[in-house]
């Protein structure tokens, strides 16, 4: 999200294509390009400056010397940074910009225990700065059934930059940022969950300006892809504020903010596009 503006990307491809869609109708109203042959972009970051980040980060087979970051600005050519792991390729689906405008990916790894990494957009080499590792969670969803609550598809920080959101195929995980703190300290404490049950493939989640999170599905299996709201959301991990039920008709009662860490609880309203996803998958390549 960025000023209200729902952006989405797909996931693979032979070209770097970020569109801008119409909430109400999916129909895309602006487009950013860049001629660039990526190998997996995987996720999508808000830059300090309002550019958008195309983290080309996808890597299943862990055969990749280097991943990229893609800057598409409102105006102006598209960069290309490449960098390197210091330890090695590696998956990773979840890309964020900090509050100093570095780039930080949390890599997919099935052992559980992801890797953040760090580095300068204008840098070479990514430096690992800290480990995560998603809490256990019962929610039913994605395509590997509960393998995939380990797995992180996904990530965000929140407009003021007090929360950041990583998510699994099942849920959102909201992380505050101490005061004074950055990403990699906020990684490091205790998230409020948010069960994101039932979605086909789960690999996006962003932030509203007014702290609703927002989530997005790829389809599957003859399943639509989804993109659903929960307001409120980085207000109930920031500072536990309660949040208010949603006026959407008939809006089902799941996903709900699971806030048992600070005692509040949240409903959430529910659209779901039959024709859209807010990432589709391409076919990967090795290179």
């Amino acid at each position: 999200m960025r000023d209200g503006e729902l952006w989405a990307m797909a996931d693979g491809g032979r070209r770097v294509e970020v569109d801008r869609l119409d909430p109400a109708t999916c129909a895309v109203v602006e487009r950013r390009t860049a001629a660039i042959d990526p190998y997996d972009p995987e996720d999508l970051a808000l830059g300090p400056d309002g550019a958008l980040w195309v983290g080309d980060i996808g890597d299943n087979d862990r055969a990749r010397r280097t991943v990229a970051v893609i800057v598409l600005p409102a105006r102006g050519e598209p960069v290309l940074h490449r960098l390197t792991y210091p330890d090695g390729p590696h998956d990773a689906e979840a890309l964020l910009a900090d509050a100093q405008g570095r780039v930080v990916v949390v890599t997919k790894e099935v052992t559980g225990l992801s890797g953040i990494y760090r580095a300068a957009l204008d840098a070479t080499a990514l430096e690992k700065v800290g480990e995560v590792r998603l809490p256990d969670s019962t929610t039913v969803g994605g395509p590997v059934g509960s393998f995939g609550d380990v797995l992180v598809t996904g990530a965000a920080v929140s407009g003021d930059g007090r929360v950041v959101a990583l998510r699994s195929y099942t849920d959102a995980w909201l992380y505050p940022v101490p005061v004074g703190g950055d990403v990699v300290e906020a990684l490091a404490g205790a998230p409020v969950q948010v069960p994101l049950g039932g979605e086909p493939q789960g690999e996006a989640v962003a932030f509203d300006a007014d702290g609703t999170l927002v989530s997005g599905s790829e389809s599957r299996g003859g399943v639509a892809g989804q993109i659903r709201e929960v307001a409120g959301a980085a207000a109930v991990a920031r500072d536990g504020t309660a949040v208010a039920p949603s006026t959407e008709a008939e809006a089902p009662p799941e996903p709900a903010v699971n806030a048992s860490l600070i005692g509040v609880a949240a409903l959430v309203g529910v659209l779901v596009l039959g024709a859209v996803a807010m990432a589709v998958h391409g076919a990967r390549r090795r290179r």
